[in-house]
């Protein structure tokens, strides 16, 4: 019985973010129907800085993740080289993912 609070907790949270997101592209399909209405077009959206900041995000995320899992790694019972274990993917998936952005913003760039 104490297992199912936990897992409605995060069906629940899931359903709020998705639905804050539904809600949100609802929105912006209503603020397109309106100006199409009015005889207006959205304005052009440039591309710009939205990847690398992403990307600094994502990526100080991952390696704030990597810092506060490393001492798992010397808790361990087991010899993992440099104390990396599996552990260690929670901060390095988001960290990686983060300098993958970064370097996909400086290579698509145009002069």
């Amino acid at each position: 019985m104490n297992d199912i609070f936990p897992c409605l907790g995060s069906v629940a949270a899931l359903a709020i973010i998705f639905g804050f997101l539904a809600f949100m592209r609802y929105m912006s399909y209503k603020e397109t129907i309106a100006l199409a209405e009015k005889g207006l077009t959205r304005p052009e959206v440039r591309p710009g800085k939205g990847l690398l900041r992403w990307g600094i995000a994502i990526s100080a995320l991952g390696f704030a993740l990597s810092l506060g899992l490393y001492p798992i790694g010397f808790d361990s019972g087991q010899n993992y080289p440099l104390h990396l274990g599996p552990w260690m993917l929670g901060g390095f998936v988001p960290l990686f993912l983060g300098l993958g952005l970064v370097l996909l913003h400086y290579l698509t760039e145009k002069e």
